[in-house]
């Protein structure tokens, strides 16, 4: 066999970047494109705040109830073979759900959806986590980042879509098509085989008190990673509600919350692994937390479409390197089998993506929307708590 030219390696790894990254990028534009006409399907539906809240989280409830399943699976099949099966289905029931007939089907429709995207993160960050390893620094906010460019560009695409009145089956039929391609095309390039040789959760513990902290830690992580998620639904459930209905925004502009969010989300990402290698994980997550709670906090006590938009861009930008932090720390906490961490703490994280639209939903019925957003400035401020089981230094 001939030997394997210099430089190989990290040609390789260059490949598998972008290819993983190509996953993120889909995943997130995929439910983006959906997000923008979540408004309308309320209407068309004659859905009340609740029922919608009650709907839309159900893509949670999908995935919370599929997430445990997402270890066993990849280590069966691989990360790479996931990641393609769940995210061609999860294309199809978000076209399933945007033209549901009635809010049943609707709810249905993003139940099972959530079962799939819950595989497919977990699939991803496994290949993205093992690809970080083989880098030995930190790249995953960057493959987050790829994520957010994702949403960015899927809730432009929407967007887009009402401003030129493209019916809902024709957008989301040709998105779905479009990126179910590049995940396609991304596929051979992939890390393939067994995801988790070497793992570092594969360090024994030793005694109850040992394992006792680990536990605690990884409950800590995950109330890191529902925080985020709670700022996560915030922009996607609610953001354009809210400001057309509360704050009387038009359509077009209404969806630039959702945008500002993960635009901003998308440039701390960017520079979250720089920032990360220097400073630690600990000290970027408690400045996020206040900025997201001091942002967020200014725009609900004083509304208006530019306040309110500019408080949505602190929150994407104070959340946007936790839950790739939390998902690295779970990952790696010594004494579960390999994947178990990031799984567990992947399906817990889906608590907040399930409990938060019906708490804002729930408050918005009783009082008004505005005092349902409460919950963001409210996750900021447990950030600033939790951040202490994070690493006062990246360990790439």
């Amino acid at each position: 066999m001939a030997p394997e030219p210099l430089g190989s390696g990290e040609a390789r790894n260059r490949r598998a970047r972008i290819a993983v990254a190509a996953l993120f990028l889909t995943n997130g534009a995929l439910f983006a494109n959906l997000l923008p006409r979540y408004p309308e399907i309320k209407a068309d539906l004659a859905m009340s705040n609740a029922a919608y809240g009650a709907a839309v989280a159900s893509f949670s409830a999908g995935a919370l109830l599929a997430g445990p399943t997402a270890a066993a699976l990849i280590r069966r099949f691989q990360s790479s073979r996931v990641a393609l099966a769940t995210t061609v289905a999860l294309a199809v029931l978000i076209v399933v759900a945007g033209l549901a007939g009635t809010p049943l089907l609707f709810a249905v429709a993003l139940f099972a959806a959530g079962a799939c995207d819950a595989v497919t993160d977990v699939a991803q960050n496994v290949n993205g986590l093992r690809l970080q390893r083989n880098y030995g620094r930190s790249i995953i906010n960057s493959l987050h980042a790829v994520w957010a460019v994702g949403a960015i560009v899927g809730g432009l695409m929407g967007a887009g879509a009402i401003a030129l009145q493209i019916p809902r089956p024709i957008h989301l039929a040709a998105a779905a098509v479009l990126f179910c391609g590049v995940v396609l095309a991304a596929y051979p390039s992939l890390l393939h085989g067994p995801d988790h040789d070497d793992h570092p959760s594969t360090r024994n513990t030793d005694g109850s008190g040992v394992r006792a902290v680990v536990l605690l830690t990884l409950l800590a992580l995950v109330g890191i990673a529902v925080a985020g998620a709670t700022v996560e639904d915030a922009g996607s459930s609610w953001a354009t509600l809210y400001l057309r209905d509360s704050l009387g925004a038009p359509g077009a502009v209404a969806v630039m919350g959702y945008i500002a969010l993960v635009g901003f989300m998308f440039i701390g990402r960017m520079t979250g692994d720089r920032l990360v290698d220097r400073f630690g994980e600990r000290a970027v997550a408690r400045s996020g937390g206040l900025i997201t709670a001091a942002g967020m906090g200014a725009a609900l006590a004083f509304p208006s479409v530019p306040g309110t938009i500019a408080g949505f861009a602190a929150a994407g930008l104070g959340v946007a390197t936790v839950i790739p932090a939390a998902m690295r720390a779970a990952d790696e906490l010594p004494g579960l089998r390999a994947g178990t961490g990031l799984t567990v703490l992947t399906w817990l994280m889906r608590v907040g993506f399930l409990g938060a639209p019906l708490i804002v939903g729930v408050v918005a019925d009783a009082t008004s929307l505005r005092a349902g957003l409460l919950t963001v400035p409210v996750a900021g401020a447990a950030l600033v708590v939790l951040a202490g089981v994070l690493g006062s230094r990246c360990r790439g």
